[in-house]
């Protein structure tokens, strides 16, 4: 299964690197970050158990959403970001 997860940490002093850990560790080692606080990943996980995955590095004031993403896609990036997508992520 592909995520789209993407995250708003609203307080000073937040653990930015506990969070991406979290989100790398959910993936099958297939992800990608071309956005600010945004993954893609490729995970064997539900959208669940990927979110349980980080909300505990959160505080009650952040957001957080995982969508499933399925191979119908369209986008403004470059060839090497999208060829890396497609042989990875989509794979």
């Amino acid at each position: 299964m592909v995520c789209f997860i993407t995250y708003d940490l609203n307080s000073e002093g937040q653990k930015y690197e506990d969070v991406i850990k979290a989100i790398k560790e959910a993936s099958t080692g297939a992800w990608c970050t071309y956005w600010k606080s945004s993954y893609l990943i490729k995970t064997n996980l539900t959208v669940e158990q990927v979110s349980s995955r980080i909300t505990p590095h959160l505080d009650s004031n952040d957001s957080l959403i995982v969508i499933e993403v399925k191979q119908n896609y369209q986008g403004w990036l470059n060839k090497k970001q999208w060829k890396y997508i497609n042989e990875n992520i989509f794979s």
